[in-house]
């Protein structure tokens, strides 16, 4: 099974292995990510954004590819072979991926090239989501509790003091709500929020004690988890976390998820397992996926939906 948990694990590899030949992490240099015709159908790919104007996708060894529809992907020079683990964008040119061995890169003319912003390896933390709320102020979230800040565009990066890091479980994802807040969903359970753009957040009662792997915006003020063994809770109004488990007949782990155009909400996971939200969000229905691949993460596009996982990149078209 490969999962943004498992991707984590793998991050503290490196460290491991520089260790056992005698070397100090601190002497580990990063490297550019090597061009492969064949990176976007057979790589793994972890995480896929729009920019508004193209697809970027990212993921094993450093990939970045990029497509305007989805179909047809080109891969692009990056400066890492860490793995990419997930990419956001601020506006259609200004956008950042992060990884494993801390790694944040960033591009400014809309993913055709990249630079390195950060690369800590002796952290044996890698980073496992990001967002950014402007072109300047961003958030990366990470292995063990992880969480950078920035505002100045990724110049500079803080780790930030805050009670909900006090447990030490891996933080899978961040969003920004419909309503403002921001969220975070992440192992054992791990939920939490802040009402004033990360200033300060507030550890929240899960309704699910294991992983949840992705967070998302649902209607007006509206929050969607997704995890282990195909559980998902919605909550109509975060100010008011009255959860309710989405009924998916599947206990297939959900990886990813994305917001659709009409408020509702795409889960997609182990297996290829694609289920969409209808009726705000009180009930799911599940998309036909005959490939079977595991699916880490989904972004909806005009006539389907882009598709990445262990096999790349796909476009399923809505019928």
């Amino acid at each position: 099974m490969r999962t943004r948990r498992l991707t984590a694990l793998a991050g503290m590899l490196l460290p491991v292995l520089a260790m056992a030949q005698g070397l100090n992490t601190d002497e580990i240099q990063p490297q550019s990510a090597e061009m492969m015709p064949l990176a976007a159908g057979h790589s793994m790919l972890l995480d896929v954004a729009d920019t508004g104007k193209r697809l970027i996708a990212v993921g094993a060894r450093g990939h970045v590819i990029g497509s305007l529809d989805g179909q047809s992907w080109v891969q692009v020079p990056t400066p890492t072979r860490a793995a990419l683990t997930a990419v956001t964008f601020a506006d259609t040119e200004n956008g950042w991926a992060v990884g494993h061995d801390a790694v944040i890169i960033r591009t400014r003319d809309g993913g055709r090239s990249w630079v390195l912003q950060n690369f800590e390896p002796e952290l044996e933390q890698p980073f496992l989501d990001v967002l950014f709320l402007n072109a300047q102020h961003g958030f990366a979230v990470g292995a063990y509790a992880l969480i950078y800040e920035t505002r100045d565009g990724g110049d500079s990066w803080e780790a930030v003091d805050t009670p909900i890091t006090e447990d030490g479980w891996h933080f899978n994802a961040i969003t920004k709500l419909n309503n403002g807040y921001l969220f975070i969903a992440g192992e054992a359970g791990t939920l939490a929020m802040s009402r004033d753009n990360g200033a300060s957040w507030e550890s929240l009662e899960s309704p699910y004690e294991s992983t949840m792997f992705d967070v998302v915006p649902v209607g007006e003020k509206g929050v969607l988890i997704v995890g282990l063994r195909g559980n998902a809770y919605v909550a109509a109004d975060a100010d008011d976390l009255n959860w309710r488990q989405l009924n998916l007949d599947s206990e297939n782990s959900l990886i990813g998820a994305a917001s659709l155009p009409n408020g509702e909400a795409v889960m997609v996971g182990i297996n290829g397992i694609i289920f969409e939200s209808i009726n705000g969000a009180s009930d799911v229905q599940r998309r036909a996926n005959p490939a079977g691949i595991t699916l880490a993460s989904v972004e909806p596009v005009k006539g389907g939906l882009v598709v990445v996982g262990e096999a790349g990149a796909q476009l399923i078209q809505n019928n």
